[in-house]
């Protein structure tokens, strides 16, 4: 197995999306357009997005470090708007644009095109957000949006092999499907929470940080491939177990969380930096075998196709907000009232992305059991492509802007810090009370000391939110607590400076630095946790 090829997507990708967050362009749009331009130079890989790849090994790490990441909460209490459109929109642009394919594209086979608009239904979970983080939207909206992308990929999973079932001559009905679709979103939600909490006590109480973080890497393909062992949709496992873990990370041991923040964000890059890429290297593959729909008949197909996939989301997004509060007063008293702003943001964060991609290629090659071709299949992987490209491109270079022009209220720092203020006082006034209530008791006797040293680090994290309220440097600009942050800094760095320079000497040997290099990495992450 030649794994060069592997090598240079992954470190072409990681370079080009580094270099994307020096440039005004989100790094998803730059790697598609990266992957575009690469996959006609000479001497490039072929580089074929596997289904069998894509959809078991890159989707659920994807979804698992997105939903951890998310609030239960916040996701708890915008449910409404989040199945509307992870399960009402998807549906609905499986039937809008599939009938629509089925009328611009003579020949074209309704089955068929109902297999396309389940293909291109879901938006994209990695796009949306991190153009939504970029330009800092509002949090309602960006829950709203996260909660979409983590579950609508189910929807329209269940929804391609319902109409793939009648296409290739299984036969499936409407009672079928709604039994389908029953099975995977019950069947999933219960494969979720039976393994969540199981899971969530292994995290507890394993006691090595290495044995967790293993643990912590597995668990979304353990839950995918659980789910999908009863026929039921890993996605949604997935995110069930990714969202109470999420909520319950606060048990597991310290350790544990610094290594699994690190190597979760350093997964999540990579997969996406290489997802990204890989649409843009599928031109080629795409373009083979169009015969008859080469031309200006498919770039007129395409054209099209993205209109419909554009408009049928604003024609779902505006009813689906407004319409339930205006037949619901309990809706209208217990949400708070959507601006015309936010429906026309979700409306446009419609980029389509991998998923769609790898469910295209999933698309057997013949129909009525090996006897005749998929109609219409490379024209689908086609549009498919097509599709994807424009919605990233177009709606992902122009929703920053859109976004700027709304003009959204911004959030008060001045609040979230005060806010902050109040919370740390309350739980150091709960750690001091409790720190007076164990030095009571003379099994935990402590010289004097170092007893004030445990109430001088209380009034440090107590003081240090309020400074930030307080008057700057007026040489430097810092608050006193930046200034603090920053001493403490210099000092971690020359004591590691002389730990080196005592390795070097041999008074102390390489296991030992090691260590004291490791107790002060924890506390400059401790300080460097403190200035976000």
């Amino acid at each position: 197995m030649d794994v060069m090829p592997l090598l240079l997507l992954v470190a072409g990708s990681a370079a080009f999306a580094a270099a994307a967050r020096r440039t005004p362009v989100p790094a998803p749009l730059l790697l598609v357009a990266v992957g575009l331009i690469v996959s006609y130079v000479p001497g490039v890989p072929d580089y074929t997005l596997d289904p069998d790849v894509v959809l078991p090994l890159l989707l659920p790490p994807l979804l698992y470090t997105s939903a951890t990441d998310s609030s239960y909460l916040d996701l708890r209490a915008q449910l409404r708007p989040v199945a509307l459109l992870s399960v009402g929109y998807v549906l609905f642009a499986t039937f809008a644009v599939g009938w629509a394919a089925y009328l611009i594209v003579p020949g074209l086979p309704l089955t068929a095109a109902l297999v396309l608009g389940a293909v291109v239904a879901p938006p994209d979970a990695v796009a949306a957000t991190a153009v939504a983080r970029r330009v800092g939207l509002p949090s309602r909206i960006t829950t709203i949006l996260q909660g979409e992308s983590l579950l609508n990929d189910a929807t329209a999973i269940t929804a391609y092999k319902v109409a793939l079932a009648v296409v290739v001559g299984e036969g499936a009905s409407w009672a079928g499907g709604i039994e389908e679709f029953l099975v995977a979103a019950v069947g999933g939600t219960a494969v979720g929470l039976i393994l969540m909490a199981p899971l969530h006590w292994l995290r507890t109480h394993l006691k090595e940080p290495l044995l967790q973080n293993t643990l912590s890497l597995l668990i979304p393909f353990v839950a995918y491939s659980a789910a999908e062992q009863f026929h039921a949709s890993g996605v949604i496992a997935v995110v069930v177990v990714a969202l109470y873990l999420g909520h319950r990370a606060w048990e597991v041991d310290f350790a544990t969380r610094l290594q699994e923040d690190a190597v979760w964000k350093m997964v999540a890059f990579v997969l996406e930096s290489a997802v990204f890429a890989l649409i843009g290297l599928q031109l080629p593959v795409v373009l083979k075998g169009l015969g008859a729909y080469e031309g200006v008949d498919a770039a007129w197909y395409a054209v099209a196709l993205f209109l419909v996939v554009v408009a049928a989301r604003f024609l779902w997004v505006y009813p689906a907000t407004f319409l339930p509060r205006l037949l619901s007063a309990r809706i209208r008293a217990r949400e708070e009232n959507p601006t015309w702003r936010g429906p026309i943001v979700i409306a446009w964060a419609g980029m389509r992305g991998v998923v769609s991609l790898a469910i295209a290629f999933s698309i057997p090659l013949t129909v009525d059991h090996g006897d005749a071709p998929f109609p219409h299949r490379n024209l689908i992987l086609f549009l498919t492509f097509t599709t994807v490209i424009g919605t990233l491109v177009v709606q992902g270079l122009s929703l920053p802007p859109l976004i700027r022009l709304l003009k959204f209220p911004e959030p008060d720092p001045q609040a979230a810090t005060l806010a902050e203020a109040n919370a740390q006082a309350q739980a150091s006034r709960v750690a001091e009370e409790r720190l007076d209530a164990l030095l009571a008791d003379e099994r935990n006797a402590l010289p004097p000391p170092l007893a004030d040293r445990l109430r001088s680090v209380l009034e440090r994290r107590r003081n240090a939110v309020w400074e930030r309220l307080g008057q700057v440097n007026p040489v430097t600009g810092e608050t006193v607590d930046d200034t603090y942050r920053r001493l403490s800094r210099e000092m971690i760095s020359a004591e590691r400076e002389m730990f080196v320079r005592l390795r070097d000497g041999r008074y102390i040997d390489d296991e030992m630095l090691r260590t004291l290099l490791r107790r002060l990495d924890l506390e400059e992450a401790a300080a460097f946790r403190e200035a976000e």
